[in-house]
């Protein structure tokens, strides 16, 4: 059968196909549920149109010319070198048309960069790889790491609808109330990108770059890393959740109330159960993604911790791991992203699971004794 035939058969039946069945051929943006989402998509819109009728028209006259002046009707080529009139129209007509595409795009962009008189200051940090979210005006921060299973991930189970777009810990901000999100990275370049909101920035070490949002409708909106970050840059999702603003600001009360409850904890006397419970959730929060959930590592990138000479060796070098990473490998630093609390209690964990069992235990004071020594 021949290629043509084959192209043939095929538009045949993608044209009997019923309208739903081709509803994954949309391509087109979506408005978006802010003010700016939607002011970028209705110049995505005019600009379209703009550009469709340059092509009905350039088109359209190329066709003509080509059909009324074809060689079996008798037409003869003009023998002319040039024409002032038709490089002053060709001249004058594109500046006009960018002229008129430039005006609503000027003020799309004014009002993209007016991050100005912002309600809620929301600093967004990029890590190999998660988010941390800290709320400048409210004294809390956390991180949010994806929930999408091992299992689902290795198609042992089936995917959810929301497969690789699921957080732990979601952002929320009030419906109607601007908010400014201050972007940076720790490591490496990282894009926070939520199509819904019309936001996309790149999270920059060292660089803080400034976006913002006015929500206009309750809902969960997601998104995800949009700049190759590395291994799993595909399990970076981002959660935004709108709320009205007496269930935000019932959230931030409870969450100043869990981070002072939390700095609290470095004075508890911990025991080596509660050590070891709670540094399993930081583990699997934070570092089952290199070494594994059973600790059997990846070599050579990420090594084995079962039987490892840090996990079983002398206390303050795990310390010293944990805390400052290790220069030059895919380790990094911990010290400014977990608390005391949860890095004496994963460095415990690793010291005493799947076998290793050396005994001892870092306690929450031990890590602010090696944090001030240093």
């Amino acid at each position: 059968m021949s290629v043509q035939a084959l192209r043939a058969g095929a538009l045949a039946v993608a044209g009997l196909m019923p309208v739903g069945a081709m509803a994954d051929w949309e391509v087109n943006m979506t408005p978006g549920v802010t003010d700016l989402s939607q002011s970028i998509y209705g110049l995505h819109m005019i600009i379209f149109f703009i550009c469709v009728a340059i092509g009905v028209v350039v088109f359209g006259v190329m066709f003509w010319s080509i059909f009324a002046h074809r060689k079996s009707r008798g037409a003869k080529a003009a023998n002319f070198h040039e024409s002032t009139s038709v490089e002053i129209a060709w001249t004058v007509i594109p500046v006009i048309i960018l002229v008129a595409m430039a005006i609503p795009a000027t003020g799309t962009l004014v009002e993209m960069y007016d991050s100005t008189e912002a309600d809620i200051d929301i600093k967004v940090t990029g890590y190999q790889w998660r988010w941390q979210y800290e709320y400048m005006d409210d004294d809390f921060s956390f991180f949010s790491n994806t929930t999408t299973s091992q299992d689902a991930i290795n198609n042992r189970v089936s995917k959810g609808e929301n497969y690789l777009l699921e957080v732990d810990n979601t952002v929320k901000v009030p419906v109607g109330k601007k908010v400014r999100f201050l972007v940076t990275a720790n490591d490496v370049i990282h894009s926070w990108w939520v199509p819904a909101l019309g936001v996309k920035k790149d999270a920059i070490p060292g660089f803080i770059n400034e976006t913002w949002a006015t929500i206009n409708e309750p809902g969960i909106y997601r998104g995800q890393c949009t700049e190759l970050c590395g291994r799993l840059h595909a399990f970076m999702p981002i959660v935004v959740e709108a709320v009205p603003e007496e269930e935000y600001l019932a959230w931030v009360a409870e969450k100043r109330e869990e981070a002072a409850a939390e700095r609290e904890l470095t004075e508890k006397e911990w025991t080596m159960a509660e050590l070891m419970e709670r540094g399993e959730r930081v583990y699997n929060s934070n570092c089952v993604s290199c070494h594994q959930a059973d600790g059997s590592g990846v070599p050579p990138a990420f090594p084995a911790l079962v039987g490892s000479d840090v996990a079983l060796g002398d206390i303050s070098r795990h310390m010293d791991v944990v805390v400052n990473g290790v220069p030059g490998t895919a380790m990094q630093a911990f010290g400014n992203q977990l608390s005391e609390v949860d890095l004496a209690a994963v460095i415990t964990y690793e010291r005493n699971a799947w076998g290793n069992d050396v005994g001892d235990m870092a306690t929450p004071q031990d890590i602010v004794e090696f944090e001030q020594a240093e």
